[in-house]
């Protein structure tokens, strides 16, 4: 297996994360289905995470299909470089965010490709482990980085982001529609000190709210929404999709997995104006192979609650193939 530059960086500190780095590939039948591996393609998987995903592609595409596997995550990179070790040189993992997609494929000499998955958001690892900062269920500094070696922080922006800036930046990412009181509770409580971990600002936000009430968490939106903002996931995934059609060689399958209205709109709207819906004067450069998304059957969702509010959408790049 190969690594570029980047992810042979000492990973000594996430060994013990590697070793407990679990997540379940979510609509992994689909998934493969839809990219159809074959020996002899290439591929790339920019959100690698645990390696799920690619494992399962390299297994389809034997015995000399190549991937690259793209993730921002140390700790990910680390647990599916071990995952992955069986492939050999036909896995090869660079450390980045899908963001530069096609900068890390093209320096990888994965300049045309014939498949490309994107599973979006964060693990259930992350979320599960206290110190990332991702949740309110155990108190912790208030990072939310997927990649934690640089970057602002969820602490960063909750203490110097104007209170209008927040408000919008909550009510956008969050939708939250108390988004404009969680702001003027935020304010007010920096202004005496700086809020600085997990279940400060959670109990800050129930405040705000007015208490608990309904199915979640009254902090949960609040925290989406630092999370989006913290890792620049929409403006990652804008920028990501039209390198991804560049990427694609005739015939080649893109697949993306989303768990949020937000980003599932990006998708959808991109694809239509990649397809030529509404009588783009550009030339199509993508088919449309899910004309609705694809989500998780009543089994999977049972077996990983992650996966039930997951939908896959997949097209194809148009032109003659070689």
């Amino acid at each position: 297996m190969q690594n570029d530059e980047n992810s042979a960086q000492d990973t000594s500190q996430f060994s013990i994360l590697n070793s407990q780095f679990k997540h379940v590939p979510v609509l992994l039948t689909e998934v493969l289905s839809g990219l159809a591996p074959s020996s002899g393609g290439r591929y790339v998987d920019g959100t690698l995470g645990g390696g799920g995903h690619a494992a399962a592609v390299l297994e389809a595409s034997a015995p000399d299909g190549r991937l690259l596997g793209i993730d921002a995550d140390p700790a990910a990179l680390a647990a599916a470089g071990t995952r992955l070790a069986s492939f050999g040189e036909r896995a090869t993992l660079a450390h980045g965010n899908f963001r530069d997609v096609g900068r890390l494929a093209r320096e990888q000499g994965f300049a045309q490709i014939n498949g490309l998955l994107l599973d979006l958001g964060v693990s259930s690892h992350q979320i599960d482990t206290p110190e990332r900062g991702f949740s309110f269920a155990a108190d912790a500094p208030l990072d939310m980085r997927l990649d934690p070696t640089g970057g602002a922080t969820a602490a960063d922006l909750v203490n110097d982001t104007p209170e209008s800036e927040l408000a919008d930046m909550i009510f956008r990412y969050g939708e939250e529609r108390g988004s404009r009181r969680v702001a003027r509770f935020i304010a007010e409580a920096r202004r005496k000190r700086p809020i600085e971990s997990t279940i400060e600002l959670a109990e800050l936000v129930t405040r705000a709210l007015g208490g608990r009430h309904g199915k979640i968490h009254p902090a949960t939106r609040t925290f989406q929404a630092l999370r989006i903002a913290v890792n620049r996931e929409l403006e990652s995934l804008e920028t990501a999709l039209p390198q991804a059609v560049e990427l694609l060689a005739p015939g080649g399958r893109m697949a993306i997995i989303s768990f949020h209205s937000l980003e599932d709109r990006i998708v959808k709207l991109f694809f239509r104006a990649e397809s030529g819906y509404g009588g783009s004067a550009q030339p199509a450069r993508l088919q449309i192979i899910t004309k609705k998304p694809i989500e998780a059957s009543e089994q999977e969702s049972r077996a990983n609650p992650r996966s039930r509010s997951a939908k896959l959408r997949i097209a194809e790049r148009v032109g003659s193939k070689q």
